[in-house]
């Protein structure tokens, strides 16, 4: 829960900023730079946690697909109701989100080629039923290894995002292809949303 993008320092401008992250880890990264004094963390699911304040923030975002992270419709459904309930009375909520290239499989294919070139390569897999999909990543290094990993998501389509923000008493503002506002169109690979609480 934060203000919606991070890239040009929002508690620096004056904005109280308050976070959920599920890994302790990662909060201790975070601690490495900022002090909890600056930006108090939850450490706990986005999609249950309450945060300081509850109802009365102006802004909840979630940024760099982090939606995505959740891999049930059910998990994506309790995110915005919780995000409207940390929000007050025309509060926003905001999220980045990917549209899946479902348009570049071929028929009867799961698999499509993200990112290729010599160092990494990244192949997503598609099951059109759940809306999973894992992005295989493939890194080749200078001295000759290869390493992989694999990360699974859930992808959920812009009017998808409506309606389970319809469900948890958001209204539609604004959506846009990217922070730039450039305008939404069907083939935008990705999208910023924007819902207020009414």
């Amino acid at each position: 829960m934060g203000p919606a993008r991070p890239r040009a320092g929002e508690r620096e401008r004056g904005l109280d900023v308050t976070g959920i992250e599920l890994f302790e880890a990662m909060v201790a990264q975070l601690r490495h730079k900022v002090p909890a004094t600056e930006i108090p963390v939850v450490v706990g699911d986005m999609a249950t946690a309450t945060a300081p304040g509850v109802g009365d923030y102006a802004l909840v975002a979630l940024v760099w697909n982090t939606l995505s992270n959740l891999r049930t419709q059910d998990e994506q459904v309790a995110c915005f109701a919780n995000a409207a309930r940390h929000l007050r009375p025309g509060g926003r909520f905001v999220i980045e989100l990917w549209v899946p290239p479902i348009q570049r499989l071929a028929p009867g294919e799961h698999a499509v080629p993200m990112t290729v070139s010599a160092e990494h390569v990244v192949i997503d897999t598609y099951d059109l039923l759940t809306q999973s999909c894992a992005s295989h990543h493939y890194h080749h290094d200078p001295d000759g290894t290869v390493r992989s990993g694999v990360g699974h998501f859930r992808y959920a389509w812009p009017s998808e995002c409506d309606l389970m923000a319809r469900l948890a008493g958001l209204e539609p503002e604004a959506r846009w292809a990217d922070w730039d506002r450039t305008p939404f169109t069907a083939t935008s690979p990705s999208h910023v949303s924007v819902w207020r609480k009414t």
